[in-house]
């Protein structure tokens, strides 16, 4: 077939392209327009409703020396820590474990993975109720006869935010599991006979072989833990509503107080702002992992 009767690239696949239109505009008018407005509004002191009164930097500054917003601050990087690293940790082994080809696999694949069925606000009651100390674990402990047993980290402003971490790897470490599985399981099973022959331990072939072959896994993992990190909401509200106090506060429920009750719009948005910030941090080295490293591949 010569150049000219060649049909034109954007011709082809038509219908899909007209199919998929409706897709294209919702995300650019809601989700990059939504972006740029949040980010526009927040250089205004606007409060109750928007309104074009530029006030420059004038809300970040006060955001950074408000308590509230850096105990939120404090409370995510201590809750993210936690969430990236137990996680991975007991979801990689509840894995391993399960790749030995154990009986009732699929029985203990699926209590492992039901907390995920359940929302953050269920699962936020349900661990209200076990950590209080007067007829939840404590109680129970106290009961079998350990009465100087205490455990009320929910009622503790200093331990507030590690009883917060409890609920949610409980919840969301079943899924991470699923996909350490799934990578563990496209491992040729040639390597793990060759590595037997060899006579490598265990754990060195998991750390030196497995674990670098599982890359697309972890990155794919670490990007859906952080994106729950950043927007952890529900949880705190379900548990504590922020108490003790302000003791476990994060920058979601920080936005979402100033922008429907305290009415100031302008501080909620530079919250926003900031909150989309650390979303790019995140984004931006995943996709030159995935993208940039395949491309120098």
């Amino acid at each position: 077939m010569s150049k000219s009767e060649r049909p034109n690239p954007l011709f082809r696949n038509l219908n899909a392209k007209v199919a998929s239109i409706p897709m294209i505009l919702t995300a650019s008018v809601v989700f990059v327009g939504g972006t740029v407005w949040t980010v526009f509004y927040s250089f205004t002191n606007s409060k109750l409703l928007p309104r074009l009164n530029f006030a420059g930097l004038d809300q970040y500054y006060r955001l950074w020396a408000t308590p509230r917003w850096l105990i939120s601050i404090e409370n995510l990087l201590i809750y993210g820590a936690i969430s990236l690293v137990f996680s991975l940790v007991i979801g990689f082994l509840l894995a391993a474990l399960l790749d030995q080809k154990i009986r009732f696999e699929d029985t203990f694949r699926t209590i492992f993975l039901y907390p995920f069925a359940l929302s953050f606000i269920v699962t936020g009651l349900v661990w209200q109720w076990l950590l209080n100390p007067d007829f939840g674990i404590q109680h129970v402990v106290r009961d079998l006869g350990w009465t100087s047993f205490n455990f009320d980290p929910l009622y503790n402003s200093s331990m507030v935010i590690y009883g917060i971490s409890i609920a949610a790897l409980w919840q969301g470490t079943g899924l991470i599991m699923c996909l350490m599985l799934a990578g563990l399981r496209g491992i040729d099973e040639d390597i793990w006979k060759a590595a037997r022959v060899d006579g490598i331990p265990m754990w060195k072939t998991y750390l030196f072989i497995v674990i670098p072959m599982m890359r697309p896994v972890f990155i794919t993992t670490l990007v859906i833990i952080a994106s729950g990190i950043v927007k952890v909401y529900d949880l705190v509200v379900a548990q504590t509503s922020g108490g003790p106090g302000i003791a476990s506060e994060v920058p979601a429920k920080y936005v979402y107080d100033y922008m429907f009750f305290a009415q100031n719009l302008g501080q909620g948005f530079a919250a926003s702002t900031m909150m989309l910030l650390s979303v790019v941090i995140v984004v931006v080295p995943w996709a030159y992992l995935e993208f940039g490293g395949r491309k120098r591949g």
